[in-house]
């Protein structure tokens, strides 16, 4: 699903117009990133929770030359789904 899809699909379940949607879909997104930004998590019960964890600098290969290369360290964006999701998949 795109998220063009996604935003007619919350239309159309919550009855806005798809530009509502789509600023409210847009405004999430962003409070959940700036909220990792600042190191501190989402979440949402039952659904999931959204956090940052920090990958240490590791060693890591050119599949190419086969040559060693330093792969920096990194914040990622990491989810836990919750019970209701995993139960509502099964």
């Amino acid at each position: 699903m795109t998220k063009q899809e996604f935003v007619e699909a919350v239309a159309n379940e919550a009855g806005l117009t798809k530009k509502d949607a789509g600023a409210a879909i847009d405004a999430a997104l962003d409070v959940i990133t700036s909220t990792l930004k600042a190191g501190d998590s989402v979440t949402f019960t039952g659904f999931g929770k959204f956090h940052a964890t920090r990958r240490a600098a590791r060693q890591g290969v050119n599949p190419r030359t086969g040559e060693p290369v330093q792969i920096a360290a990194a914040n990622v964006p990491k989810f836990s789904a919750g019970s209701q999701l995993k139960k509502a998949l099964n």
